[in-house]
């Protein structure tokens, strides 16, 4: 059996292949050695996984994530193995995006969801990558961005006061619990994340919100897409972020003279289809 993951900061989707079929698919939290030790991921993998597939039925694991950056796979590869006996292949959750929504033709492509990322793609590898640097430093256009900078002006008083109200009771929420939530909780990331879904339930009625996703879509392009040059290349998106938001992302990269590629929630069906094609008897 080949298991196939994608794994954001916020949840993992597993999806497990026999024979080029898909015959299961569950999903756990998001696995990210940057943030995660060795146990804690162990401890995610006993909890959520290991119940639901033997591990003695894997041959081997193509794993794509958040966090996979060449330091840190160590982390992870140790975690893996101490369930399974598997061939094991750990990429950055970039390059599945690469090959789900670019396959083998060269194009931009970057991630929109709890985080930001993107890269400049020849066909076979990433060849450019400005560095996203996290949702304190980057992460322009993501939801973790997005929540804070919705929650930035809630605090200070820069929003509509009936909206502000909306806000608090809609997540069940003071600014006492904001704060909590952001400086001593644990993945504050995910929190912010989490209430950048306020954005899109209530742009329609109150402009200052789209207002706000556009601006940082343009950051977005500005301090990451632009740098690349390759202006004659499109750019394809996946994500949570980029997929609700898409129209505004259109306009966006309309107002920057660039070609909006495919746009994507998840990239697994991309994947499975990459990943279904044989190369001298073996998976890629």
């Amino acid at each position: 059996m080949i298991v196939l993951a994608d794994s954001g900061s916020t949840k993992t989707h597993w999806c497990f292949i026999l024979n080029k079929t898909v015959v299961k698919e569950i999903t756990t939290a998001g696995i990210n050695p940057f943030y995660q030790t060795q146990e804690e991921i162990q401890q995610e993998l006993y909890q959520r996984f290991v119940p639901y597939i033997p591990p003695q039925e894997i041959r081997e694991i193509y794993f794509y994530g958040a966090g996979c950056v060449p330091d840190k796979i160590p982390i992870l590869r140790n975690a893996l193995t101490s369930f399974f006996h598997a061939e094991i292949h750990i990429h950055n959750d970039l390059l599945a995006s690469c090959r789900a929504l670019s396959g083998s033709i060269p194009g931009i492509v970057a991630i929109l969801g709890t985080g930001s990322n993107s890269c400049l793609y020849d066909g076979k590898e990433i060849v450019g990558n400005v560095s996203p640097l996290g949702f304190i430093l980057g992460d322009e256009g993501s939801g973790a961005v997005l929540g804070k900078m919705l929650v930035a002006d809630i605090l200070k008083n820069q929003l509509p006061e009936s909206l502000i109200k909306r806000f608090f009771v809609r997540f069940d929420l003071t600014p006492a619990k904001v704060m909590e939530r952001v400086y001593r909780s644990p993945f504050p990331n995910r929190f912010l994340a989490g209430l950048s879904v306020f954005l899109h339930e209530n742009m329609h009625e109150y402009p200052v919100l789209k207002n706000m996703v556009e601006k940082s879509f343009s950051a977005f392009f500005e301090r990451n897409i632009l740098q690349y040059g390759c202006g004659g290349y499109a750019v394809h998106f996946s994500g949570s972020i980029a997929y609700y938001y898409q129209d505004i992302l259109k306009e966006v990269a309309e107002k920057y003279n660039r070609q909006l590629g495919k746009v994507e929630m998840y990239p697994m069906p991309g994947l499975i289809e990459y990943h279904s094609s044989f190369q001298e008897g073996r998976w890629k």
